[in-house]
């Protein structure tokens, strides 16, 4: 097991970079406590696989350095790494007995035969593989490979760490949460660094401590799903984590009032002062549909919109509105009163988020 250490890293395809936009991984500085489960999310392109694959050792960086528990590790090759790795497609061997594919990385490392039998019975009670432990690989379905390819990882007692990279793609959508949760109980049982990489959030959430959320070569924000949806660093965090994502108002400053498309806002004087107070230009202001309030007639502070769509979901609606010439989203809870077409807005006030350049700004009462 180990601790995991990302130095000045970054890396790009490119012969020649010229500028940010060529890289595929922006200098980071990023730490992955040894015993730590951990995802690493975000959208296709945003460098999450080649980050994994700098970590595993099947690429090397452009520059900076990996550390393993202190030791830069840079040009070492996986095995020698003691890395194990779960791609999105299983790597097993089909002509093998289940048994046999899972001692395979045993054998490798010469461990005597009396004690890979226990070990492979072992992982292969904890993945419920137990009953087809002679069955040639080639017969099982997709998500019983996956399992197995799961089980190589997890045989070897000296693995420093095990990377999912996308594991579930391939796994039919009513056996994923299932796979998750034994994902969760098989790090609380060997206490392993791991790390998943995804882009679903709900398999980050459900199976990570902590999430690093990815975007454009950069973790913009490491923290707790709770701390990502309650207070995202970066608007792509706010966008990206819930269901649906933050709405995002472009703000100015003018004659004492905060501005969204010509339209007076009602803002905490906090806010008014920090939008008032700052130099830049790229201003928004931030809140979670769930957290916007939808009126059938006009109140004091409200904001005159055009509903225009109603998704009702079961349990709660999401409702779609037209305001300042944008459109932005609502999520209310099953049983909400009617309201026409046309309706009226209010924002709870201390669930707004200040972003100037796109990064979040503590407002100090």
């Amino acid at each position: 097991m180990a601790e995991i250490v990302l130095k000045a890293l970054a890396h790009t395809y490119s012969a020649n970079p010229q500028s940010p936009e060529d890289y595929a991984i922006r200098q980071m500085e990023h730490v992955w406590h040894q015993g730590g489960a951990y995802a690493l999310l975000g959208p296709s392109g945003c460098g999450k696989s080649t980050l994994l694959n700098i970590i595993s050792g099947l690429l090397e960086p452009s520059e900076g350095d990996v550390l393993f528990d202190g030791q830069r590790v840079n040009e070492l090759p996986p095995e020698e790494r003691n890395i194990a790795q779960v791609f999105q497609f299983p790597v097993i061997y089909d002509t093998m007995t289940v048994f046999d594919n899972l001692a395979f990385p045993l054998r490798n490392i010469n461990i005597p035969g009396h004690r890979i039998t226990p070990k492979v019975e072992e992982v292969a009670e904890i993945l419920e593989l137990t009953p087809l432990l002679k069955r040639k690989a080639k017969g099982l379905t997709a998500d019983e490979k996956q399992k197995v390819s799961m089980g190589r990882g997890l045989v070897r007692d000296d693995v420093s760490a095990i990377l999912f990279d996308e594991p579930l793609t391939v796994i039919d959508p009513q056996l994923k949460w299932k796979l998750r949760r034994k994902l969760k109980e098989i790090h609380q049982r060997f206490n392993i660094t791991m790390i998943y990489v995804t882009h679903d959030q709900l398999e980050a959430s459900t199976f990570a401590d902590k999430i690093a959320v990815m975007y454009e070569g950069q973790v913009v924000q490491f923290g707790t799903p709770q701390e990502l949806f309650e207070t995202p660093a970066h608007t792509f965090v706010g966008y990206f984590i819930g269901s649906p994502g933050m709405n995002f108002l472009d703000v100015h400053y003018h004659a004492g009032e905060v501005i969204f498309a010509d339209i007076p806002l009602t803002m905490p004087q906090t806010f008014v002062d920090a939008i008032a107070n700052s130099k830049r230009s790229n201003i928004k202001i931030g809140i979670r549909p769930e957290f916007v309030n939808v009126h059938a007639s006009q109140r004091e502070g409200a904001l005159p919109a055009r509903k225009r769509q109603v998704q009702d979901l079961g349990t709660y609606s999401i409702v779609t509105f037209e305001l300042g010439g944008q459109t932005f989203k609502a999520r209310l809870p099953e049983g909400h009163p009617e309201f026409g077409d046309d309706i009226y807005l209010t924002f709870d006030h201390d669930q707004l988020g200040l972003f100037v350049d796109e990064y979040r700004v503590e407002v100090t009462s």
